[in-house]
């Protein structure tokens, strides 16, 4: 059953609904740049991210089993995506997205979600800092303003490689973007941890480049802007090849989208006190991403930031997250042109910052204390950087299993009397 059902049986005061409103408003704001951010840094057009985040988050709210889940694009699904991208193109990622909805929504009537909260806790802190250094790394060129000649090489090693040879290119105006973002994002944080740091950052940015005439690089140069619109709904191309072609992109997508929506429930659960349905979230997330695809959105998973932000404001029920994405809606037709002006530097700010908190570098430090711990964190931190990320996540499962099993045998056995 969706907690929204369970909210409405409970009784929804008019209170709660003024909390709500506040708090969907707030979420709307920090989204709104990061949504666009991301979908850009996935090799797709900035309002793929605003779809993803108004179609999809809602359908996460409305049916989801958690209260306080707020859904849309994730930075854990760049890396993913932009592999997708490359392959495939947008009909390949679309139609990979709608196959990994149906994979989530059996899964959650399977019960599968009950067990995912079995996967190691050093494998996830792995592979989540893994991501972190690779959407960094995704970032530079943007945050340098560095001009190559070619495409930018989709593997860790290459790219660095591409972006060394390339650094004369580097446009300092970019530069000075990229350094002014993250500072006001961090300096919002410390002395005004309630406002939109992010949202303050890239219109501080974006107004200083239009009145500066700044040589950089735009959403509107590089995208021609964003549609004033949504389109209407339609289904990808679809033919058996492309269903065979997309199917490990698809699985990899609904792994990483179940584990990072329910890791997400679980910090909502921590800091309210309530108690997720875990496959009632995965139903939930399985039909949010056949809903984002086919609006032209892009994958759909649970977001902690914006999960974390959504509690912190207030919100009492899931209406908090439909009117998120409410606002999202209104924001993208109300003033759609003014995104044209957004320097990308200033987005790779925006995701600059992400890739740091992703990292958790406590929590990383803690797992190398212990010899097991660290064997699981580091063959899947390594591997998600330097292989890949399926691979990571299961050379670090298969290692918790055998240490599991390892540790159970060192155990002496119980005595009867």
């Amino acid at each position: 059953m969706p907690k929204t059902l369970t909210v409405l049986r409970e009784g929804y005061s008019l209170d709660a609904f003024r909390a709500d409103v506040v708090a969907g408003l707030t979420v709307a704001i920090v989204a709104l740049p990061l949504s666009m951010a991301i979908a850009i840094a996935s090799g797709t057009t900035p309002d793929r991210g605003l779809h993803a985040a108004i179609f999809g988050g809602f359908l996460v709210s409305l049916l989801g089993g958690s209260r306080f889940q707020i859904g849309g694009p994730a930075g854990a699904f760049i890396v993913l995506v932009a592999a997708s991208m490359a392959r495939h193109g947008i009909e390949g990622v679309l139609l990979a997205t709608m196959m990994a909805g149906l994979f989530l929504v059996v899964a959650g009537l399977l019960r599968i979600g009950s067990y995912i909260r079995y996967i190691p806790h050093p494998v996830t802190v792995g592979f989540t800092a893994g991501i972190a250094v690779i959407i960094f790394a995704s970032q530079i060129r943007d945050l340098f303003g560095i001009t190559l000649p070619g495409k930018e090489p989709g593997e860790l090693v290459p790219k660095l490689e591409a972006l060394g040879r390339a650094i004369g290119t580097t446009n300092i105006a970019a530069v000075a973007i990229s350094l002014v973002t993250i500072g006001i994002i961090l300096g919002v944080r410390r002395v005004r941890p309630t406002w939109p740091g992010m949202l303050i950052a890239v219109a501080a940015t974006s107004v200083a480049a239009a009145l500066l005439a700044l040589p950089v690089e735009t959403i509107g140069t590089r995208f021609g802007g964003i549609p004033q619109s949504f389109p209407m709904p339609s289904f990808p191309a679809i033919t058996l090849a492309k269903l065979e072609a997309v199917l490990p992109d698809a699985i990899m997508f609904a792994v990483l989208g179940a584990i990072e929506s329910l890791l997400s429930a679980v910090v909502a659960d921590g800091m309210t006190g309530r108690r997720h349905r875990s496959n009632g979230e995965l139903v939930a997330q399985g039909l949010a991403n056949i809903g984002s695809a086919l609006f032209g959105g892009i994958c759909v998973t649970g977001t902690i930031a914006r999960t974390a932000t959504n509690v912190r404001a207030g919100a009492r029920s899931p209406v908090a997250g439909m009117l998120h994405s409410v606002f999202l809606l209104a924001f993208m037709l109300l003033a759609a042109p003014l995104a044209s002006y957004i320097p990308l530097a200033a987005l790779a700010g925006v995701l600059a910052v992400v890739a740091w908190n992703m990292a958790e570098k406590h929590e990383f430090m803690t797992q190398l204390r212990a010899y097991d711990t660290a064997l699981m964190l580091l063959a899947t931190f390594l591997l998600t950087i330097f292989i890949g990320l399926a691979e990571g996540i299961a050379v670090g499962a298969l290692l918790g299993a055998l240490i599991f099993l390892w540790r159970g045998r060192r155990q002496p056995s119980a005595r009867t009397e």
